[in-house]
């Protein structure tokens, strides 16, 4: 059996991880043979492919990035005309290379690709990654993890500083859409204020609560947002917020934009283990002939979805989510009430 994977969108830790996962369990316990795509879904619209055999896949695992490469090109955003033709020749080329099922790695936009070509008769299986932890059908995403290390880390960097010099230091991370990372890095890096795209937020209350830190003799506070919190367009949101706290308060502040570094870098052990184990559940779901579906993680377990339930729906933080109300009765601020 001959099967193909590839690697779209974004990168993130662990990517290396799942196509490792993917290509030893393919080969060793199933006999298949493995072929990488290049660049994402380009590597189909004009074929571009090597096969993986064990000697390639060796010493990936704690690799960042993909060995395969990525791009954001979405095939089905780029036929105006609503008649699928790139869709159609990625199809085409599947045929022509001899492929009996595709596994593709990617987050939101690269879910619903695959949910497009598995309706076109491609035998089709996705896993998902990204740092935002967005797709929806799965608990948790590979790559969100190191993120999680990386952003807290950071925060933990900013207390020193913060201290030191007496101000208020505000660190922007990723999540254009939902706060995922904003949440989790947040509390665990302490931040004081949490703002995030799925809870409106005041600033006259966040001023409110710093100058209020402030007068009690708090020495600095620690204000942790996502890119994605409403703003001015022609604005960072990091830049945004210290512009108000200052006009407000006139306390010193501070902004840091994390960047690209969220995702780079080698993986967590967490993602390591997690990716390994959807490549391989991938391919096992091959095995037993089950297409059209992505893997994903339910409690403990590994299993899968539909892929017509998950691409381009991301997963948004609840309001009322656990850890939101926790963070809650400990005093953060999300903004949307007096502390």
């Amino acid at each position: 059996m001959k099967i193909g994977i590839l690697t779209a969108g974004g990168d993130c830790p662990g990517i290396n991880a799942a196509i490792r996962g993917v290509g030893k369990t393919a080969i060793t316990e199933y006999g298949m043979k493995v072929f990488g795509i290049s660049s994402g879904f380009l590597g189909l619209e004009e074929p571009e492919y090597e096969e993986l055999d064990e000697t390639r896949l060796s010493g990936i695992l704690t690799l960042g990035g993909t060995i395969l490469g990525t791009s954001r090109n979405r095939p089905y955003k780029d036929d105006p005309d609503g008649k699928d033709k790139k869709l159609a020749l990625i199809a085409k080329h599947y045929a022509q290379i001899g492929l009996e099922a595709l596994v593709v790695i990617g987050g939101n936009g690269t879910q619903k690709t695959a949910a497009k070509l598995a309706t076109m008769g491609m035998n089709i299986i996705s896993i998902p990654k990204t740092i935002d932890n967005d797709v929806r059908g799965t608990d948790v995403s590979f790559g969100f993890d190191s993120a999680v290390m990386i952003a807290t880390e950071a925060i933990d960097r900013l207390h020193s500083t913060a201290n030191s010099h007496k101000r208020i230091m505000i660190i922007e991370l990723m999540g254009h859409h939902t706060g995922w990372l904003a949440l989790y890095s947040g509390v665990a890096g302490g931040g004081d204020v949490i703002l995030i795209p799925e809870i409106p937020f005041n600033m006259e209350i966040v001023a409110q609560y710093l100058q209020k830190r402030a007068n009690n003799k708090k020495p600095y506070s620690i204000v942790v947002i996502a890119e994605g919190i409403d703003k001015p367009k022609a604005q960072s949101a990091a830049s945004y917020v210290a512009q108000l706290i200052k006009e407000k308060t006139n306390l010193e502040t501070r902004e840091t934009i994390l960047g690209y570094t969220q995702r780079g870098g080698s993986p967590s052990p967490m993602d390591r283990i997690l990716a390994t184990r959807y490549g391989a559940y991938a391919v096992e779901q091959i095995a037993e002939g089950k297409f059209g579906i992505m893997v994903s993680k339910n409690g403990e377990s590994i299993t899968s979805v539909p892929l017509s339930e998950v691409g381009g729906k991301p997963k948004t933080v609840p309001p009322d989510h656990p850890l939101i109300r926790k963070s809650r009765k400990m005093g953060i601020c999300f903004g949307d009430r007096e502390v």
